[in-house]
């Protein structure tokens, strides 16, 4: 599921609630005209843990995953699996497993540790999706099993700021500031890292204030440092900001801005990013849950999620999150951006010398079943044929160019939005507090 950042004082999900309306023109996101540095690491406020850490349930088959098998994975392995590449994932954290062996700690900025915890799953989930190592006992296998994952905790389900009230918006939402976001951004670009995966996503009514300046700053940065930025397009879910569908069917990437209904960031900061949208990994459809936006770059397998089981160490496999109803499948357009940022760092092992906009462009133009739609971009990844085929380098079709930067400094911090999980479809009930999980 996607991560949802929370709304008080940081925030890296954003969870205003507001009715629905009409759609309300949006401008193109603004990039701050601001630095953005990586200190302190640790949250800009003490923080607290709230509710039961999640777990998760085991797969239902040791077999290939379908979306495995929708993107022909293991054909896509006979020409590249990851050497040399490090994948940042900015995430709830990853915990030490033994099917990540190439696991770095990047950080942690929920609480006191070194990003290699994951009270969530969900980063652990997102990581063992880009890079786990293949075992006997079962057929799954990270998309760059030989990459190098580099854990940063940006946010966390089951922390909070310490001294909220009971009755705070943000309660059950989690903890993760826009303005940790962007610090953790421009920490995963100074640690070497090549490709960037965020599986977060902080929403607002299209004509609401998203104060995310600082996160386009750090997205510019990254892109400056030749950086692949690989986000989810986000989960409508009824419980939060992220609770209306953008409408489809607009005859023009302008006219899908100005019928906007739901504002969506970083996914929104497209082409400094590339935006994965979330398919059936059956049939390849578009998900109905995924968030739908004219910043959608590309798509990928999105539901029927497999990957290693946090905390187990061993060949177990998680395919659902327990929830206080039950078993909640893995699904959710957080789980889609980790096949893509995944792709993207068997790109950069295969062809080092590639820009960071070549390696999009690459994704881009060998995807298929698009052609140019608000739900899958321009259709669904092709592994094989973004590692072999020669695409003509063009600019990815019909993204909107990003404004200038202001000639000053914007006057928000980005403190009073929480990202949110973009992985899980559901939001699971833990210990009588809610857990939003990244789609």
């Amino acid at each position: 599921m996607i991560r949802r950042i929370g709304a008080i004082t940081a925030v890296a999900a954003v969870v205003w609630f507001s009715g629905a309306g009409a759609a309300v023109a949006v401008p193109a996101p603004v990039i701050a005209r601001a630095t953005v540095s990586a200190a302190p690491l640790g949250p800009p406020e003490p923080t607290e843990q709230r509710a039961r850490c999640a777990t998760t349930a085991d797969a239902d088959t040791a077999g290939e995953p379908a979306g495995h098998r929708l993107l022909d994975v293991a054909a896509a392995h006979r020409f590249s699996r990851g050497a040399g590449v490090s994948v940042a994932v900015i995430d709830t954290g990853v915990s030490p497993h033994t099917r990540l062996p190439r696991l770095v700690a990047g950080g942690d900025y929920v609480g006191t540790g070194d990003g290699l915890s994951d009270c969530d799953a969900h980063g652990t989930l997102v990581a063992g999706i880009i890079a786990a190592q293949p075992s006997a006992d079962d057929d799954f296998v990270g998309v760059a099993p030989e990459a190098t994952i580099i854990s940063i905790r940006q946010s966390s389900g089951a922390f909070s700021a310490r001294g909220s009230g009971a009755d705070d918006a943000v309660v059950g939402a989690g903890y993760g500031p826009l303005t940790t976001l962007a610090r953790s951004v421009v920490r995963a670009v100074d640690l070497g890292a090549r490709v960037i995966n965020i599986s977060e996503v902080a929403c607002a009514p299209a004509a609401g204030p998203l104060d995310d300046g600082l996160v386009g700053t750090a997205l510019a940065y990254a892109r400056e440092r030749d950086v692949v930025v690989v986000v989810a397009a986000g989960n409508l879910t009824e419980t939060t900001a992220c609770r209306e569908q953008n409408p489809s069917g607009a005859a023009s990437v302008e006219q899908a801005w100005a019928r906007l209904r739901t504002a969506v960031t970083p996914a929104r900061f497209a082409p400094l990013v590339l935006t994965v949208g979330a398919v059936a990994a059956a049939d390849g459809a578009a998900a109905d849950f995924s968030l739908r936006g004219p910043w959608v770059s590309v798509a990928a397998p999105g539901t029927d999620v497999v990957s290693v089981m946090p905390g187990s160490g061993g060949p177990r496999l998680a395919g659902g999150l327990r929830t206080g109803d039950g078993v909640a499948p893995l699904a959710g357009t957080s789980y889609a951006a980790p096949y893509v940022s995944g792709l993207a760092a068997l790109i950069r092992s295969r062809y080092p010398r590639l820009s960071a906009a070549e390696v999009i462009d690459r994704i881009v133009d060998t995807a298929h079943g698009g052609g140019r739609d608000d739900a899958v971009g321009s259709g669904v990844i092709d592994p094989l044929a973004a590692l072999t085929d020669d695409p003509e380098v063009r600019a990815a079709p019909g993204l909107r160019p990003l404004a200038l930067p202001d000639d000053e400094p914007e006057s928000g911090s980005g403190a009073g939005v929480i990202l949110a999980g973009a992985g899980f479809a559901a939001v699971a009930v833990v210990g009588g507090r809610l857990l939003r999980r990244r789609r």
